[in-house]
């Protein structure tokens, strides 16, 4: 099947001797590092996007050694003319931190793409340095379009599922499987994608670390945000165990390893709303009944014993 993503792409990159190596493998003349400029683009990631489908992670791992070697052209149109870019190197990024619709940490794919300089390029690179060619959009094949709801293939309909609908609160969407060639990427006016196209980064520094190296006067802020981060993931992970626990009490037909799958998947937001639902089923099932109970008739107590006189 074959697969078209739009999404948003360049951040100029520097030559290092390992990237112009690696350029080089491509190229049919050694070129020296003045001679190409580099950017990178956000490819494509795991985020259901506007057409309700998303590449799975290890789609993505399995694009990355497929796109390399790969040219950028415009619009889609197969065409020599038109070929303007070449990837030399691609890496998955992963930021856990983030939970994406289908329940997975979010990541994305990067490529690392490389143009001659000459005369006829200058107006793209300008282009790309200006933020006007950003959006990218990538060309490739897949076998399967899983179904979010059954796991069947929505490609051949036989599920009866139907993307973009809700069936029992769940959004259908299909997930990409099985990456069987890459084509192509693109740059385009409309992705699909909304994150993918060139990224744009403070300078050419390529994460906060690197950047908090050369501001260090940010250092304490970065620490601060890693330690919120941090917080945030250990209340996700501790609201998970306790809806598990309260879905076993409140017996709602699941056992626990399918409660902890589904809880996974889970936004913090439906995380509460399932452990509000879970708590109340679960009090309607086991009441709380107070320690000490007093009898409201109680009889005196020359009554009670009676039954012992004479």
């Amino acid at each position: 099947m074959k697969i078209i993503k739009e999404s948003q792409g360049g951040q100029e990159t520097e030559v290092s001797p390992e990237d112009l190596a690696l350029i080089n493998q491509l190229a049919r003349k050694e070129l020296k590092a003045e001679e190409v400029y580099t950017f990178s683009v956000r490819l494509c990631d795991d985020q259901v996007d506007r057409d309700f489908e998303r590449f799975s992670p290890q789609t993505l791992e399995e694009l990355a050694g497929l796109f390399v070697g790969k040219s950028g052209i415009f619009d889609h149109q197969w065409s020599a003319r038109g070929q303007s870019a070449r990837i030399y190197k691609t890496e998955v990024i992963r930021e856990p931190e983030k939970i994406t619709l289908a329940g997975d940490g979010y990541c994305w794919l990067k490529g690392y793409a490389y143009m001659v300089r000459t005369e006829s390029g200058r107006d793209l690179i300008a282009e790309i340095e200006g933020g006007i060619k950003r959006e990218v959009s990538v060309g490739c094949a897949v076998e399967r379009a899983v179904c979010s709801i059954c796991g069947g293939d929505l490609r051949t309909g036989d599920c009866g599922h139907r993307k973009g609908q809700e069936y029992g609160g769940r959004l259908c969407f299909a997930s990409l499987e099985g990456a069987s060639d890459a084509y192509e990427f693109s740059f385009v006016a409309v992705p699909a994608q909304p994150l993918a196209g060139v990224v744009k980064g403070a300078g050419r520094h390529t994460s906060l670390k690197e950047l908090v190296r050369q501001a260090p006067g940010c250092a304490l802020e970065l620490e601060r945000l890693e330690e919120e981060a941090e917080t945030g993931r250990r209340y996700l992970s501790r609201l998970r165990e306790e809806v598990v626990r309260l879905g076993m009490l409140a017996q709602i037909g699941l056992d626990r390893d399918t409660l902890k799958g589904v809880a996974a998947k889970l936004s913090w937001e439906e995380l509460l709303a399932m452990e509000d639902g879970c708590r109340r089923r679960a009090a309607e099932r086991y009441p709380l009944l107070p320690q000490l109970q007093y009898q409201q008739d109680q009889a005196p107590e020359r009554d009670r014993d009676r039954a012992f006189l004479i």
